[in-house]
């Protein structure tokens, strides 16, 4: 439980809070609505559905409000810049940005089906009142109308239909109503197509219905104006608990004056109107950004169809490890996909490594092929550059990273940041050794940075920093073919895969003891782990921090980083 907590403790802080502040809204509202007095009469037609009607929109405004803000990336920026001075603990919270985003979601998913249902009972047992089911005191409240001194309870009193269809044409005509079944068939949609089958396999299905948020937070804001929830406001002069057995008398004797209700005040876009402004703002910064000129430095094919573009643009400052989003309109206006930069801070261009993984990658590969030698590129758009846990792999004394793949490239921005900081002396390098492992499938990904290691060891050699860099590359499918290839190239001082010194390693890492050998080497330090991989490598990494961690401070900690976009 203490190593758990080295690593998970202020994220689980950070959970607890968000769900005490869920729970305190529901309890309170829906208190509220089960004891006040003003809704005594309300209480009376619609039963304890009044309540879980009630108690899940307050939840719902609460985390409606949240939900947007995880996706600012820009504030997310701002905010990750002004806790440089503080805590790491505290910028990790950054990073789990989309964890929170979707937690949230549940949340709204959760309360929306309880709210939904609720009010569909509302409807059923306002129609049974208004036909005289229930009794004198139900029916009386519901032929209360708004005429002379009287204000009405019952809003299906209003509709002119069948009485079975009443319920059903009130849901599709009335604001309420209406803002409510589109609210909802929105919410159905987008979590729907946020699956992950759905998002990995067509994403351009999960980006376009993901823009219906923008009718749900209309609808939302909306929805509060049908006032279908009234209360009581002339307790002082009815007292329900006397009256409610004289319905009769009512407006005849001075005790029992006709109830009078209104509508509740709309709230939700109290709540809401925040964020929705900072959101707006977000997007009026991307596009000036995607306005802005890019020009094209380099455009490079690498080996199991991965593309390197290069690209210059005014103003443009990043740090290691930070991410972009690219946008290309002569194969989408509205698409745009998140791509780890592989330059390093010091170089006049940034760069970008695309693996085809989907039809806007295949295009946007096939596009730049086809381009005559020498020539520029289509017009690219690009939103960033935005932080991500691989800022602060120089705040540790040791670093492992761990990439799979594709996943490399935030790791060679590292890499080339590293050499530039060796070449230049740079005295404010506090980082005294790194550990790399690289996951690859295939023999001809290790191309794509195998130039970048070369020199790096090379560099090591040179200024007696050998054991500043340990590195590990690991190939977890072969054929027959380069079994025997590696067989009879055994003996030599370089690798065959790779022309490096340190040979590739077959098969999948033993992390228990690649992070045993990291804990002994370095007695006493705080280790950073970075990950840019699959979720199922993740878990197992997480595992290994907390394991391998020490709750005395004099002993190793490891501190778990994934990258998330």
């Amino acid at each position: 439980m203490a190593n758990w907590i080295i690593n998970n403790g202020f994220p689980a802080v950070m959970v607890l809070v968000w769900m005490t502040i869920n729970t305190f809204l529901f309890v309170w509202y829906y208190l509220q609505y089960d004891r006040d007095d003003d809704f005594y009469y309300t209480r009376h037609l619609l039963g304890s559905a009044l309540a879980w009607a009630r108690a899940p929109a307050a939840v719902l405004n609460f985390n409606c409000m949240l939900i947007l803000l995880p996706v600012c990336r820009n504030l997310l920026s701002l905010i990750r810049g002004s806790f440089v001075c503080c805590s790491r603990t505290m910028r990790k919270q950054l990073d789990k940005n989309l964890s929170f985003h979707k937690l949230v979601a549940y949340m709204i998913a959760l309360m929306t089906a309880v709210h939904t249902v609720a009010h569909l009972l509302n409807l059923e047992w306002l129609n049974n009142s208004k036909l005289g089911v229930y009794g004198k005191l139900s029916t009386a409240l519901s032929n209360l109308e708004d005429e002379g001194n009287e204000t009405f309870l019952n809003p299906l009193q209003h509709i002119e239909a069948d009485p079975q269809q009443k319920p059903i044409k009130f849901a599709f005509t009335s604001i309420a109503g209406l803002t409510g079944v589109v609210i909802t068939l929105s919410l159905i949609l987008i979590i729907t197509s946020s699956m992950e089958v759905i998002r990995r396999s067509y994403f351009e299905v999960f980006w376009y219905i993901h823009h219906l948020f923008i009718v749900f937070f209309v609808g939302l804001v909306f929805h509060g104006y049908g006032r279908i929830v009234r209360s009581q406001f002339n307790t002082d002069d009815h007292n329900a608990t006397f009256c409610k057995d004289r319905p009769d008398d009512w407006g005849k004797i001075p005790e029992c004056p006709i109830p009078q209700f209104k509508g509740g005040e709309p709230m939700t876009w109290k709540w809401v109107i925040g964020p929705m402004i900072i959101y707006v703002c977000e997007r009026v910064l991307r596009f000036i950004r995607y306005m802005q000129a890019v020009q094209y430095r380099k455009i490079v094919i690498h080996p199991s169809k991965v593309l390197e573009l290069q690209l210059r643009k005014k103003g443009f400052k990043m740090e290691v490890g930070q991410y972009v989003f690219l946008n290309c309109p002569s194969i989408s206006q509205l698409e745009w996909h998140p791509f780890t930069m592989t330059s390093a801070p010091e170089e006049d261009f940034f760069s970008v490594h695309i693996r085809s993984a989907g039809d806007w990658t295949d295009q946007l590969i096939d596009t730049m092929q086809k381009l005559p030698e020498g020539a520029q590129g289509p017009k690219m758009g690009v939103d960033g550059p935005f932080g991500t846990a691989s800022e602060d792999v120089f705040d540790y004394e040791v670093s492992m990273l761990v990439g799979a793949g594709i996943g490399v490239t935030p790791f060679a921005s590292i890499m080339k940041s590293i050499w530039y900081k060796f070449k230049e002396c740079d005295p404010k390098l506090r980082t005294r050794k790194i550990y790399f492992y690289w996951l690859c499938r295939e023999t001809n990904a290790f191309e794509w940075f195998a130039d970048l290691l070369q020199v790096l060891e090379k560099e090591m050699e040179e200024r007696n920093l050998g054991d500043f860099l340990t590195y590990k590359l690991f190939l977890t499918g072969w054929d027959q073919g380069h079994t025997d290839q590696v067989i009879v190239h055994f003996d030599e001082d370089t690798d065959v895969v790779t022309g490096l010194k340190q040979k590739t390693h077959y098969g999948r890492p033993n992390w228990d003891k690649e992070f045993d050998q990291v804990r002994k080497e370095n007695p006493a330090s705080v280790v950073g782990t970075f990950l840019c991989g699959p979720a199922a490598l993740a878990k197992v990494l997480q595992k290994k921090c907390a394991k391998y961690s020490d709750v005395d401070p004099r002993k190793t900690k490891f501190y778990f980083n994934k990258e998330n976009f």
